[in-house]
């Protein structure tokens, strides 16, 4: 790991810039909101006219912001440069291969994330400093582990905000002063958002994992994997990693961050010097203890301090332990002592769509992982089954992903397969391929009762004592307005079959 440089106390001046936020949603209203407390001169842009409106509409977006619609991605970047602006803060939703970024870039204009900008315009507490960052990204896992996180801090009695790609702007919290302002931050990041963070010094941060994800938005595996590394850059006190994926290693070894920063591993064995683990039902500490080089480690939980978030009648996931690790050694960089890391994790709820066992119908548990968007996800899903009694729905929008690997890891657990989803055939000439003997029936895309209709179609599979699993691999978007609805009409569905029973 490389020196960088730390905090500094003047991050930006705006006075006077033209600034222009493109993506009208949540996160571009919450900045434009925010720039509004500044000299900016403001203008946003959407592709939506209705975005527009909607935005008018909030109270959160100043008079004095021209706003302005796009509809295509080539208009969108001709308008927003033909106003030549000192600053583009992006939405999200503007993919890295947009016209807008690759025509900025070669242009030389800086264009800002939302975290970038939350960054550079954070208030200050009374002291004069500002609350740390602690901050994670991974495939998969980070809503869970940041909300593990959160709740840790808050046992240790800070005031502490979960905030980012998990829901609540970080502009919108940073920005706070007086008693509003955080203690802590611990901000969930997608690679989304890493793309256009430069300055971001955080006291800790972690990547739990990395697998093939959203390939259409940054145009290739080897730039997605970049983007999540950028986790890692200024860290301050400790960089967190995964033990078990080796490309997280190699992130932090590559990493431009503060002098004196540790590189802390995570494992779901024994731990080494330096890192957290698990000996027995113990979750224990080798890296903050003052005696881990002599062979010493600190108790942090145990496995029955996680029960509460298992599958009901299962033992705790792997990867629910995993997070747990991964938040402890954040918590325990910022200070926080072990009692708090127990508390916290006892404290945290299980969390709606992530291995929710929904229903049980004539022998069959009926379990909602909707949050299972990818590939990585479903497979920690599909070997929380039993080999041979998973009845698993899967499909939807797969990103550019391909399933291969996954359906050849995960064979032995299938009984049979339901696909919806209008993206179908990467799962389907997956399963063809690597589990032929696998019955697989498909659900029409244009049904409109898709859901009642898979669930039907995987009670008449499933025998006494199989699970029926929904961990779709693929994002929800082109049947379902998220994944929270995708969950909730499976849910629905199969607490129908339970009425009629």
């Amino acid at each position: 790991m490389g020196g960088g440089d730390g905090m500094s106390e003047q991050r930006t001046d705006l006075d006077g810039a033209r600034v222009a936020v493109v993506g009208l949603g949540t996160s571009g209203r919450a900045a434009l909101e925010a720039l509004g407390g500044t000299g900016a001169r403001l203008a946003g842009y959407d592709a939506a006219p209705a975005a527009l409106d909607a935005a008018r509409d909030s109270g959160e977006v100043p008079d004095r912001a021209a706003l302005r619609a796009a509809p295509d991605p080539t208009e969108l970047a001709d308008a927003v440069l033909a106003a030549r602006p000192d600053v583009v803060v992006v939405s999200p939703g503007i993919p890295a291969v947009s016209p807008l970024l690759t025509r900025a870039a070669a242009a030389g204009v800086p264009v800002w994330s939302e975290v970038e900008l939350a960054w550079r315009l954070q208030a200050p507490r009374p002291d004069g400093t500002r609350a740390p960052w602690l901050t994670l990204t991974g495939t998969n896992g980070k809503t869970t582990t940041v909300g593990m996180l959160a709740s840790i801090l808050t046992a240790a009695g800070e005031r502490a905000v979960e905030v980012g790609n998990v829901g609540t702007p970080i502009v919108r919290v940073a920005t706070r002063r007086g008693e509003e302002a955080p203690d802590v931050l611990a901000v969930e990041l997608s690679s989304f958002q890493l793309h256009s963070t430069h300055t971001v010094s955080p006291e800790a941060s972690a990547c739990l994992n990395v697998a093939p994800d959203h390939i259409d938005w940054h145009g290739s595996y080897e730039a997605y994997r970049a983007d999540k590394a950028r986790v890692y850059e200024r860290t301050r006190v400790a960089c967190v990693y995964n033990e078990a994926d080796p490309q997280t290693r190699h992130m932090v070894e590559e990493a431009d961050v503060v002098e004196g920063a540790r590189a802390v591993g995570f494992t779901l064995g024994t731990p080494a010097v330096g890192q957290v683990g698990v000996v027995e039902d113990l979750l224990v500490d080798r890296a903050f203890v003052p005696e881990r080089h002599r062979g010493g480690a600190g108790e942090l939980a145990t496995l029955d301090d996680l029960a509460h978030l298992a599958p009901a009648g299962a033992g705790v996931p792997r990867h629910v332990v995993a997070n747990a690790l991964a938040a402890a050694a954040l918590a325990r960089a910022h200070g926080v002592h072990p009692a708090h890391v127990r508390q916290g994790l006892r404290d945290f709820p299980a969390g709606a769509h992530r291995i929710e066992r929904v229903a049980e119908v004539d022998g069959v548990a009926y379990v909602d992982d909707s949050k299972a968007t990818n590939a990585h996800a479903a497979a920690a899903s599909l070997r929380a089954v039993a080999p041979g009694t998973c009845v698993w729905v899967a499909g939807g929008l797969a990103k550019g992903a391909r399933f291969d690997a996954l359906v050849a890891e995960q064979r032995e657990h299938l009984r049979a397969v339901v696909l919806i989803g209008k993206d179908r055939e990467p799962l389907r000439s997956a399963l063809a391929r690597h589990a032929a003997d696998v019955p697989v029936i498909e659900v029409d895309a244009d049904d409109d009762r898709v859901m009642p209709t898979a669930v039907a179609e995987a009670a008449r599979l499933a025998q006494p004592g199989d699970t029926v699993l929904l961990a779709p691999a693929c994002a929800s978007m082109d049947q379902f307005r998220s994944y929270a609805e995708r969950g909730e009409a499976f849910a629905r569905a199969a607490r129908e079959l339970r009425s009629r029973e």
